[in-house]
């Protein structure tokens, strides 16, 4: 079915092209921050209910929580970063 009668002339500019792409990068860094959020949170929960059952071993968690919190967080700067690159290569 040939639609051009209907539709005219119609030809997706530039402009259309780079909001399309804006939304994509938008949505994609925004779900890779909810994923980043919901891993920190679940870490410094699970951190806080190993402490108060062993408070003594405190120290030992603290150093296995920075790691964790330190590698969900860089999963979300790789995701922002990914977008970007889909952004302007594409």
């Amino acid at each position: 079915m040939d639609l051009s009668p209907i539709l005219g002339a119609v030809e997706l500019g530039e402009g259309v092209k780079d909001g399309g792409k804006a939304i994509a990068l938008g949505v994609g860094a925004g779900l890779g921050s909810i994923g980043a959020g919901i891993g920190v949170g679940f870490i410094f929960g699970k951190e806080i209910e190993s402490v108060a059952r062993q408070p003594e071993m405190k120290a030992e968690l603290e150093s296995i929580r920075w790691l964790g919190f330190a590698l969900t967080e860089a999963v979300a700067f790789y995701t922002f970063i990914f977008g970007l690159i889909a952004f302007f290569l594409s």
